[in-house]
């Protein structure tokens, strides 16, 4: 029987490790990281590499070690300058990954991961057991859930149906089987006005110069992070677990994000690009696909033709419904778990939901807010937990 199971080994469930073993909470041998990925934050370092995003939104003191200045430190003054960008000192991915693997290697997490896909979850007498597709099963005093969304890939209607019909025309890009970004079939077309659309657009303009055009809904949205700073401390907190209903929670955390946003020195660089005849950029709601002859035809709501292109690249976000719903479901039935009308758990303040089995990022947002899915929102979940204990 091991101390600690924690499901899922991104930047929730291994910053959730890291607090683990630094507070002395346990050891190594006695936790056990389960993922279906071969190391942790594989999908973390996929999805950024795909984008190839330079620098993180957040500010270096968001990271996955105890100390909030760690990530500084590791850094030095000596590579400040290279590494952190602007006044929030936002991190290069670079190093905030070479950082992430100075942790886990420091702390030997590897030794306790274990590779696998959850299907089961159990209640037993001392804890709580998992069984996992290969038919391996592990049992805890005390187990963790921090899968995300990341997995729920959200497609537009017209899109699923091309995506069915014409295989290899269309991708969202976080598709685990996206081809190599040099490979891709010209012209391209992005579809969406977020971050990781104007990312995978500036990256793509210097493979592909003037054959690059992003599509989105809705004119840029510029805010330098994904929610209010306030929502970090008690200012924004506060007043949110002082709400009862828990659909003005979710009413409020919608209404918090800003969603499909950019930062302002993304939307620069972009608009340099566009000035420079690199790149196209159009605001335009795609309602249908017509594929014929190897290109597609986008069509608006005015049945009007906006663009021809060879590739579709999707950079439309993730499906907002409960992760894991394949294995928790019958867990919430089982064992009556309590949760809201849209789904997610309702958990105390220390983030349990029933004896020993706590939840982090998203499962968690209906009591930490807006920030639970972000690395933030890993730092104080995992505080939240180790605190309680």
């Amino acid at each position: 029987m091991l101390e600690w199971i924690i499901i899922g080994g991104g930047i929730q469930g291994t910053t959730m490790a890291a607090y683990l073993l630094k507070s002395g909470k346990t050891t190594v041998d006695q936790l056990a990281i389960v993922d279906r990925n071969e190391e942790p934050l594989a999908r973390w370092k996929h999805c950024t590499e795909v984008i190839s995003m330079p620098y993180l939104r957040s500010p270096s003191v968001h990271h996955l070690d105890v100390n909030p200045f760690s990530l500084q430190k590791y850094v030095g003054k000596a590579d400040w300058n290279n590494n952190f960008y602007g006044q929030y000192k936002r991190p290069s991915l670079q190093f905030f990954n070479k950082h992430c693997d100075h942790v886990t290697d420091n702390l030997s997490i590897k030794k306790a991961w274990v590779r696998g896909k959850v299907i089961s979850a159990s209640q037993i007498e001392k804890g709580w057991e998992i069984q996992l597709e290969n038919g391996s099963i592990l049992k805890g005093c005390k187990l963790v859930i921090s899968i995300g969304v990341g997995e729920q890939l959200h497609l537009p209607d017209w899109a699923q149906q091309l995506k069915q019909e014409h295989v290899g025309s269309i991708f969202h890009i976080f598709d685990e089987n996206i081809p190599e970004m040099t490979q891709l079939q010209g012209p391209i077309t992005i579809i969406g006005g977020g971050i990781s659309s104007v990312h995978l657009a500036l990256k793509l303009s210097k493979i592909y110069p003037n054959e690059v055009t992003l599509l989105k809904r809705h004119p840029f949205r510029i805010h330098d992070f994904d929610s209010d700073p306030g929502w970090l401390g008690p200012k924004n907190q506060r007043p949110f677990r002082a709400i009862t209903s828990y659909q003005r929670r979710r009413d409020t955390i919608i209404q918090a994000r800003n969603k499909g946003s950019i930062p302002p020195d993304l939307h620069k660089a972009l608009m340099n690009q566009v000035k420079q005849g690199l790149l196209c950029v159009m605001d335009v709601e795609v309602i249908s696909a017509v594929w014929k002859d190897g290109h597609i035809s986008l069509v608006d709501k005015y049945e009007q033709v906006v663009q021809q292109t060879g590739t579709i690249l999707l950079a439309t976000g993730f499906k907002s419904s409960l992760p894991g719903k394949e294995w928790l479901l019958p867990v919430i039935q089982s064992y009556d778990l309590r949760c809201a009308e849209c789904g997610y758990p309702i958990i105390s303040q220390s983030l349990q939901w029933a004896p020993g089995l706590y939840v982090m990022g998203a499962l968690a947002e209906l009591e930490m807010g807006p920030i639970a899915r972000n690395i933030s929102g890993a730092r104080q979940a995992a505080e939240r937990i180790v605190n309680s204990l």
